[in-house]
């Protein structure tokens, strides 16, 4: 499972409370779907409401069977089990998504956005074309891309300089090239886990450092091991909902429109969602007792430069294992449009991003 995994979080908000459907008893086709999410989590508990309005709208003919809390174990058995034909899809984020699609990730590179609405017109432009990415493989999206939520750097001890950083023990989400092309440029080795043992390895002292979402500390209880968060954004983790086209085509071509529909509007409150959940998020990490770093100004300035030519590093070594020069050129160009058009100069965190 990924770090970029509280992705599946995300995937996992709406709000229709609906009458129960009505219709044959049993849904002709069952889509299997995995999630490490909590059942009955404050964020995902409106997963039923959503697929009452499946079943309600298709006439009881398709229906979800939502597996919750990891019981199938993390992503890469959820991936070994969609192949077995044991489940048809799942919850997921940036690195998972990144195993089927490694392109989907040119949104996910460090310090590359200033803001939520910079990542929504990008990832709104390259939609079609990861749609596209998505069905070579085999796969339907369900709705949108989500975005999940800028994730910032987490540590066991206050990091307010460069060498601070630089004596990190920064985890990664197993081997996820683009995180560990980030690190390796600032001349950390990272240390390559499950999202599970994040835990575990913070008391015993294997790593001081993660990086995630505010609503992704509250949810995995990070705060109860980490005391201080960077306050500069790191990157947008990018989430989705997927299916194989196997099952999908089972599905009429009517009810595939209505479902699309459905997951349409349903990912659209998701996003307005997660926003407000990590703002939200980031106040009840101060009232729990995290400190946002913040160094003095010359040292805050050292350590964006630090971080920005880290993420820069990151980006042009990734051309090639996860996606083409010619894809990289595009994301920076809608960047740049994004900001021409909106009369905003800044780049990434000082501006300096190209």
């Amino acid at each position: 499972m990924s770090v970029w995994t509280v992705g599946l979080l995300c995937v996992l908000i709406s709000g229709w409370p609906l009458p129960a459907s009505s219709g044959p008893s049993e849904p002709q086709v069952v889509l299997k779907m995995a999630t490490v999410a909590p059942k009955g989590h404050a964020m995902t508990r409106r997963m039923d409401d959503f697929n009452e309005e499946v079943k309600r709208a298709t006439n009881n003919q398709v229906a979800f069977k939502i597996y919750w809390g990891g019981v199938q174990g993390d992503d890469s058995n959820v991936f070994r089990k969609i192949r077995l034909g044991q489940l048809h899809g799942g919850f997921f984020s940036g690195y998972s998504l990144g195993q089927i699609v490694p392109e989907v990730r040119v949104t996910e590179i460090p310090y590359l956005f200033a803001g939520d609405a910079e990542v929504a017109y990008v990832r709104d432009k390259l939609e079609a074309d990861m749609f596209e990415y998505f069905d070579q493989k085999g796969f339907v999206v369900l709705g949108s891309f989500v975005d999940i939520g800028f994730m910032y750097l987490f540590f066991k001890q206050p990091v307010m300089t460069v060498d601070d950083m630089r004596k990190a023990r920064c985890w990664v989400p197993g081997e996820d090239t683009l995180a560990q092309a980030f690190y390796k440029s600032m001349d950390i080795n990272p240390v390559p886990l499950s999202v599970n043992d994040v835990m575990t390895s913070v008391s015993t002292n294997l790593i001081d450092s993660a990086g995630m979402t505010p609503f992704g500390a509250i949810a995995f209880r990070w705060y109860t091991r980490f005391k201080y968060m960077s306050d500069v954004p790191m990157l947008n983790v990018v989430g989705a909902n997927i299916v194989t086209k196997k099952i999908w085509n089972r599905i009429s071509p009517e009810h595939r429109r209505i479902i699309l529909d459905i997951a349409d509007r349903y990912c659209d409150r998701q996003k307005e969602d997660l926003r407000a959940a990590n703002h939200e998020s980031v106040k009840l990490l101060k009232e729990a007792g995290m400190t946002i770093l913040q160094p003095d100004s010359e040292a805050h300035s050292q350590q964006v430069r630090f971080l920005m030519e880290a993420g820069h590093a990151a980006r042009e070594n990734q051309v090639g294992v996860l996606y083409s020069r010619e894809l990289l050129n595009r994301t920076l160009s809608l960047v740049r449009e994004y900001r021409e058009t909106h009369g905003e100069n800044g780049g990434g965190i000082d501006g300096r991003i190209f």
